[in-house]
This record gives C-alpha cells, structure tokens and sequence, in this order.
C-alpha cells in the first residue's frame, strides 16, 4: 500500500530528526510535537481507508429521502435532511446531482433523489440507509409542543455502464409529466418528467432535472439499473435479506437514528451506540463520527461471522 509506505518512510525520517536534535533543544521539540500530530492524523485518515473494502465502496452514491409519519412536520425533517447530507458532500468536495424532488405541501419535501459523485461516496454514505427520528419543539405548532418526526434514507452504489443487466421492455412502465417546482415556464408547457415502474419488482423511479424528456428518461433508467442490481447484489451477499420487499414503516421502533434537539440536545446511532450532544453541527454535515463507528462495527461483525 503506496500510503502505508510513504507514511512509515516520513514517520522514520522524523524520528531519526528528533535523535539528531536531542532531549535539550526545547524549540525543534515543540516544532516536532506538530509534525507528530500531523503524522497521527494521517495514519487515523489511512486506518480509515481500510473499512472501505467493498466491491462498490468507491462508487458515487444515489441517495433519495422520503418524509415518513408526521406530515408537514416529517416533510420538513426530510428537507433538514438533505441539508445535512449536502453539506457534508461538499465538504468533502464531492459534486451533487438533484434527480427529483417532490415539495411537501406546506414546507419541507415530501421525498427527493441525488446523486453524489466523488470516490467513496458510497462506501461512506452506506451506513445512512435506515429510518432517521428527530423530536423536536415544533416550528409549524403555535403552542410550542415537542414533535417527533420521522424520514428514511436510501443509498445505493451509481453502476458502472459496462456493468450488464437485463432488463426486458415489456416489464416497464413509463409514464411521463410536467415537472414541478422551479425551472421557469418550460417546466410548466412540456411533459419532461418522467416516471417508470419496473413492474415484477415493483421498483419506481423518476426524473425531472432535465428539460430534456430523453435525457430524464436516461437517468432514470441507469438509477433502476442501479437499484435491480443492489437488490441483486445484496441477495447474492445476504447482507439484508427481502431489503425492498421487507422495509419497515417509517414510524416509531425503526429507526437507526435519534437527532434530539429538546428536552437536551444528543444524536445517537442505535446501532453502534455512539452519539454526541453536538446535534447543530451533525446536522450542519458533520456526521463522520457516525460513519466511522458504523464501518467499525460491521468490520467487528464480520470478523465475528455475523455480517
């Protein structure tokens, strides 16, 4: 590994600077205290690195939201979500992709597909496929009464075009509309948008970036290429077994995750039990902390045989 080796060549240079300079020289000690940190952090960052190990982990991702139980309260939950995952996308300085996106009804929005490009964004942004809860005092109550709301998240790996899947025609629905939400009057006079419905899996995707109902209808197919083979891929692995045909409702007893902004502020992850009383910054896109003990723990599972 080319990062091991450089990391270890740099590690004994430094250590042979630090014999040279000697127990007494206080400044080059001081100077050499942030060398070592920076070292440190490069090692964590490579250490890192090595839980993303899987087939499709340097994949960009396709992550979609949908607002569950909870109305216009969930719509705007799932609006503070994609927030969240934006913001963390382009501090990584990955680019992101609006497919489609459904405006809820009075704020927020009722479900919405992106795509994030960039290398491990899958094999990051994998451990965020779940339900997310918030509570919360509600800004849309004008009693001020605590809220509880709920989103899922779904993300799978964008498939490399030259990977093959067969999917026959006379299995396909395609519908097409006008597109919502901004884009100025061409959105409003054409049938661009379009739909499609895989019937035997009963998988539906849809697109409405593009003015062109060509290249709407393109995008969506390559995210149902993309889906057919994560079930696909998912059943060969026996990961998550049914995952499409056995999700659950999007309501109390699912969720992975808890942003509680009141009575106290905490975020933790059921299933790795870390957490943090830091909610603004997580949701302001600093959710590496939760990445990086997701991707421990199913290393630590699969090591135990039970992953």
């Amino acid at each position: 590994m080319v990062g091991y080796n450089a990391l270890e060549t740099e590690l004994k240079d430094l250590k042979d600077i630090i014999e040279i300079a000697g127990p007494d020289d206080a400044s080059s000690l001081e100077h050499f205290k942030n060398d070592i940190a920076r070292l440190k952090k490069k090692m964590e960052a490579l250490e890192f690195k090595t839980l993303l190990s899987g087939d499709a982990d340097k994949s960009n991702a396709i992550l979609s939201i949908n607002a569950g139980a909870g109305g216009t309260e969930s719509c705007d939950w799932a609006a503070v979500l994609l927030r969240m995952y934006t913001r963390w996308a382009e501090d990584k300085g990955y680019a992101i992709t609006v497919i489609d996106t459904m405006a809820g009804e009075e704020a927020g929005i009722k479900n919405t597909t992106i795509i994030i490009k960039g290398e491990y964004a899958y094999g990051y942004l994998k451990s965020e496929s779940g339900v997310h809860r918030l509570v919360r005092i509600s800004p849309f109550d004008s009693n001020s009464r605590r809220h509880t709301s709920f989103a899922s998240v779904d993300v799978i790996p964008e498939v490399a075009d030259d990977i093959k899947i067969d999917i026959k025609e006379d299995d396909l629905r395609i519908d097409t509309y006008r597109a919502g939400g901004k884009g100025g009057q061409h959105v409003n006079k054409t049938d661009s948008a379009v739909r499609i419905t895989h019937i035997p899996s009963g998988i539906v995707v849809q697109c409405q970036s593009e003015r062109s109902q060509f290249k709407n209808k393109s995008t969506s197919m390559k995210i149902l290429k993309a889906k057919l083979y994560e079930v696909e891929r998912m059943k060969k692995s026996k990961a998550i077994e049914n995952a499409y045909e056995s999700k659950k409702e999007i309501a109390w007893g699912s969720q992975i995750r808890s942003y509680v902004l009141h009575p106290y502020s905490m975020v933790k992850d059921h299933r790795t039990g870390h957490e943090t009383g830091k909610s603004d910054a997580v949701l302001n896109g600093e959710i590496d902390g939760f990445i990086e003990a997701y991707l421990k723990e199913t290393q630590k599972l699969k090591a135990q045989g039970k992953r």
